[in-house]
């Protein structure tokens, strides 16, 4: 995951929740016997699991940095 910072993929996943949040307001509709759906549910929500993922082990990297132990004899 080179390259990418816990910034940049917590951005994806929040456009990603805002996309499924809009697509469940309005996935699709029906004009004249044609539907159209404007937004492909199952791909957004696919999106959130790999955005979250990245997000998480951003996350973990980031604690484990951060982490010191000291040693006494």
């Amino acid at each position: 995951m080179a390259g990418i910072t816990l910034a940049q993929a917590q951005a994806q996943l929040d456009a990603y929740l805002a996309a499924e949040t809009a697509a469940l307001a309005n996935k699709s509709y029906e004009i004249a016997g044609r539907k159209l759906t404007r937004q492909d549910l199952t791909q957004i929500q696919q999106g959130i699991s790999l955005w979250s993922a990245r997000v998480s082990q951003l996350t973990a990297s980031a604690s484990r940095r951060g982490r010191s132990a000291t040693m006494v004899r």
